[in-house]
């Protein structure tokens, strides 16, 4: 399957919260009362009662694509609001067969705050978000507080979250703004990032700016 094979479900202006064909459209300035969540475990969502791991900003999906597939005992969730990147995750799911993989397209705050319980994940990944620099983008940015809290309030204790950017701006504030976030505690030592993790994948993203020279830092934290 190509990613183009891959048609919206409505038109804009009937935009509504669906789930078909292994992608949960989330558009945002809809109406949620007609959509009933089914559950977890569920034909339209996952068949076997696994560990949940989510990758918020998943791009084209090179990197949650083949961690699926290394770990088919784990489940695990695309979160990607561009749809010509959704399309690009599904082609690889079709592709691939990857039965632990359920792809989100919606705005990642908007979506766990509509529809995620508490303590329910195991672990979560950003990895390269958009760091909109201009503080007159500021509010664009995925991880700020509001989005933290929200984090910590859908992970397991003793869940992760997992960071990683070649902005170096956006990791200090993130490393700022966490020491704030009373459930949450570094799992690396100051200055609470590191350059390597191994076994950790690669994405587009990654390899991109590897190649331009750029720094990579990760930065993990957990739910204590």
């Amino acid at each position: 399957m190509r990613p183009k094979h891959l048609k919206s479900p409505f038109k804009w202006h009937q935009r509504q919260v669906v789930i078909e064909d292994r992608i949960w459209y989330i558009p945002k300035r809809c109406e949620h009362d007609n959509f009933v969540f089914p559950g977890w475990i569920n034909a339209q969502t996952f068949a076997v009662d696994q560990p949940i791991n989510i990758e918020f900003c998943s791009g084209n999906g090179d990197w949650i694509a083949a961690k699926a597939l290394a770990n088919p005992y784990e489940n695990w969730i695309a979160v990607e609001k561009k749809f010509p990147r959704v399309r690009k995750i599904w082609s690889k799911l079709k592709n691939h067969q990857i039965p632990n993989l359920l792809i989100i397209c919606g705005e990642g705050l908007h979506t766990i705050q509509h529809y995620f319980s508490s303590n329910i994940i195991q672990s979560i990944y950003v990895n390269f978000p958009d760091p909109w620099p201009k503080n007159a983008h500021a509010k664009h940015r995925l991880v700020q507080p509001n989005f933290m809290l929200e984090i910590a309030r859908i992970l397991k204790v003793e869940g992760t979250f997992t960071l990683a950017t070649d902005d170096q701006e956006y990791s200090d504030r993130v490393i700022k703004e966490m020491q704030e976030i009373h459930e949450f505690s570094s799992l690396l030592s100051d200055p609470f990032y590191c350059h390597e993790i191994e076994n950790y994948g690669v994405s587009f993203f990654e390899d991109l700016w590897r190649t331009q020279g750029k720094e990579i830092r990760y930065h993990i934290y957990k739910k204590t």
